[in-house]
């Protein structure tokens, strides 16, 4: 919830949509890039929530490369989702 979805079976529904999205090249609305950003970021990072400390071994990339990508998709959208800082996407 803290991060823009009602519920967990709203959070998997939504997540398919925006994978489906980013696939299909299509315009995304400013709140699901927010979205989409904040679960990467904590996937990434959160053993709680996320891969964590064993996303190497989950995902095959490593955690250097991985920052840099997440740090490049940062700088991009933040004109973006500047206004969901501290703030729940919803």
């Amino acid at each position: 919830m803290a991060i823009g979805f009602r519920d967990f079976a709203d959070l998997v529904e939504e997540s398919r949509r925006l994978r489906e999205m980013l696939a299909k090249d299509v315009q995304i609305s400013r709140v699901d890039w927010a979205r989409i950003v904040l679960g990467v970021e904590i996937v990434f990072v959160s053993d709680l929530a996320g891969s964590g400390v064993e996303w190497a071994t989950t995902t095959g990339f490593g955690d250097e490369v991985t920052v840099m990508a997440i740090r490049s998709v940062q700088r991009k959208l933040a004109g973006v989702v500047r206004p969901y800082y501290g703030r729940r996407p919803q």
